[in-house]
């Protein structure tokens, strides 16, 4: 089975869509800009390099004020409060928790600072409320193709009844629409795919003892989904560290340098659907 990497790029219509450019909207020569990672995971470096890249080629002085939440809500909360009394132009967030985060950014929206959301945010009700602009790509659609890569998989090799587990980010409701997707389209060219289980594991430690415990405990698994990056990396390191390369495929999202090796390699991840993180960076940060 030839490698497979699909990278998704609706998200640039969509943010051209969207409306006026963040940056060019100040009638000032300068701004203040907070920005909100919500990880250390490779795909937040590329946002963060598309953000400085956008307020570098700004017509504006574009000044950045930056943070790594590091999943933790507190880190966020303290941070946004830290940038509301600094009075921010905008604030642009991946948010930590869909409802865990819905305080915090109705803090700003509140202090008449907008918020600009990228890949995660808060609840639906809340972005309606307090949100200005949520720029993410089409979640479906990309569970939907690594679906189809893995269709195309099981079905090269002859393997009618496959057996995949899922180590999750579900805590974001982008993340379970990534699973539907794939469940879809797998389901319907191979009727015989079962997922056999679904666990979380976003953050690349917690994946990797994640996916081992998943191979243990399920000694005929054909192959694992992971709906991050984190969860992908930690898939494929679980599989080599059980001595499963070769038994076990790996279909993963958002590629990092990292998985790109491990994708070129081709012995365990089989593909990768993914966001240009530095271009998402770059289109969110000329949203208001």
């Amino acid at each position: 089975m030839p490698k497979k990497m699909t990278r998704t790029r609706n998200l640039l219509l969509m943010a051209t869509l969207l409306g006026s450019a963040l940056f060019a909207r100040a009638s000032d020569k300068e701004m203040t800009i907070g920005a909100i990672y919500l990880d250390t995971q490779g795909y937040y470096a590329g946002v963060r390099q598309g953000v400085q890249d956008a307020a570098k080629d700004s017509s504006v002085q574009v000044q950045l004020i930056e943070t790594n939440a590091q999943g933790d809500i507190s880190k966020e909360s303290t941070f946004v409060d830290t940038l509301v009394a600094r009075n921010v132009d905008a604030i642009i967030l991946s948010a930590v928790s869909e409802n865990g985060s819905s305080r915090t950014v109705r803090r700003a929206s509140e202090a008449g600072i907008p918020v600009i959301c990228y890949n995660t945010c808060i609840n639906q009700k809340g972005v309606d409320k307090y949100v200005s602009a949520y720029l993410v790509g089409d979640p479906l659609e990309f569970g939907k193709k690594l679906g189809n890569a893995a269709a195309d998989y099981f079905i090269a090799n002859k393997i009618d009844q496959p057996k995949i587990a899922v180590i999750n980010c579900e805590a974001f409701e982008v993340c379970v629409q990534r699973r539907k997707g794939f469940e879809e389209v797998l389901k319907t060219r191979v009727p015989g795919a079962q997922i056999v289980a679904n666990q979380e594991g976003t953050v690349l430690d917690k994946a990797i003892s994640v996916g081992e415990k998943l191979i243990i405990s399920t000694p005929d698994l054909n192959a694992i989904m992971g709906e991050s990056g984190g969860a992908t990396l930690g898939a494929v390191k679980a599989v080599r560290n059980q001595n499963q390369a070769g038994k076990i495929a790996v279909f993963g999202s958002d590629m990092t340098t990292e998985i790109a090796q491990e994708l070129e390699n081709n012995q365990v991840l089989k593909a990768v659907v993914d966001i240009s993180g530095k271009k998402m960076g770059n289109a969110v940060s000329r949203k208001h």
